[in-house]
Formats: structure tokens, C-alpha cells, sequence
């Protein structure tokens, strides 16, 4: 099974932030979608809009931890200052991605096809289409 199958049954809507929002926007923005996690932008003159990384509940709570209240006025850039996005691309393998999340320690990747955004897959999604592929075999 490919990312490409997970990514046909979810919703096309990706949700992202950019580099100069704070803490507490994002938040607001996982809150209001309901979702944990966000891809950021940036702008780069040479590149236009693109991805640069991921941020997560676990990036608001090590920014209130480190920070106290103050944390929420924090720039994204201010935590997450020389992004390195990890992606893979919709004809990956679930086995490959869920071994990159593993090695990264990560739950979310963007999933980047031709230089372009088209979605984010989870954890969650590799083990629900996992529990599916089990369930059609059994």
C-alpha cells in the first residue's frame, strides 16, 4: 500500500502556518480544525511559498514548558529556528514512511509531490490502513 491510497480517502484541505506566526495562532489554528499539527511555510524569494517543516501539540507544550505563559507569544521561527523538513511522497510505501517517523521520532509528514504540497499523512494513518489491509485478509 502507497500514501497516495491513504491521501484518496482524506480530505484534500491541508492545514499550515507560517514562520512568522506565534505559538498561541497555531494553536488556535490546530484547536479550530481540530487536528494536531500543521506544516510551516515560509516565503522564500527563489522558492515562492514551500514547505519547510512541521509543527506540533508537542511543539505548543515544550514552548509553555521552557517558556511559561510567555511561550504562546513566541515566534515559530523562535523555536523552530533552522527547520529540516522530512517528507515523503504519495507513491512511498506505508512500510518506508512508518519507518522514517520511527527513526525521526515523528507522527506527521508532509507529503510532497513534484515540489508541491499535496497532503500530510499520520501515524494514526498508517495504522488505521494497516488495521483495514488485516481486517480485508482475515
Amino acid at each position: 500500500m502507497q500514501v497516495g491510497d491513504i491521501l484518496r480517502k482524506k480530505t484534500a484541505r491541508v492545514a499550515t502556518v507560517r514562520m512568522n506566526e506565534t505559538v498561541g495562532i497555531a494553536a488556535q489554528l490546530m484547536r479550530a480544525s481540530n487536528i494536531s499539527a500543521l506544516v510551516i511555510k515560509d516565503v522564500v524569494r527563489t522558492e515562492g511559498n514551500t514547505a519547510v517543516g512541521m509543527f506540533t501539540e508537542r511543539d505548543v507544550v515544550r514552548a509553555i514548558a521552557e517558556h511559561g505563559a510567555a511561550g504562546v507569544n513566541l515566534k515559530i521561527s523562535q523555536l523552530i529556528p533552522v527547520p529540516q523538513l522530512i517528507s515523503c511522497s504519495s507513491s512511498d510505501t506505508l512500510e518506508h514512511v512508518r519507518h522514517l517517523m520511527n527513526r525521526h521520532h515523528i507522527r506527521h509528514l508532509p507529503v510532497i509531490d513534484n515540489y508541491s504540497l499535496i497532503g500530510v499523512v499520520s501515524i494514526r494513518d498508517i495504522s488505521t490502513a494497516f488495521d483495514d489491509q488485516a481486517t480485508a485478509a482475515a
